[in-house]
């Protein structure tokens, strides 16, 4: 856990990248608010306000007597918040950085190629 981000939101974000990752697919049963409880060994409300999150969101649903599930749409949902979100501030940070530094446009670009490369 990181101490900088409220325990229910880090809950939330675990359970998101376990969708992401497809650790969790849809229809996959999540874990219920006493188990992610005791796995993290928090408060069963805390970790009940993080599925309430995902559950406000329609990335779980809940079926009466069985638990929580994965939403079918869960994984786009997440990847286009992600997308939009993340990487559009992350592509804003670090073109105020280029332009901050003097990196031109075209400079810019062959950085970005050139770490590609190296990471496929």
């Amino acid at each position: 856990m990181d101490g900088d981000k409220p325990i229910y939101i880090q809950i939330a974000e675990w359970l998101e990248k376990e969708i992401i990752d497809e650790t969790l697919k849809a229809d996959d049963k999540v874990h219920s608010q006493y188990q992610l409880a005791e796995l993290f060994n928090i408060n069963p409300a805390t970790a009940g306000k993080g599925l309430t999150i995902l559950l406000d969101a329609e990335l779980i649903y809940k079926k009466r007597g069985l638990g929580t599930f994965v939403s079918a749409d869960a994984r786009e949902k997440l990847l286009a918040k992600r997308k939009d979100r993340t990487l559009h501030r992350l592509v804003r940070e670090l073109l105020d950085e280029a332009k901050l530094l003097g990196i031109a446009d075209e400079q810019l670009f062959q950085i970005i190629q050139a770490e590609r490369k190296e990471r496929t």
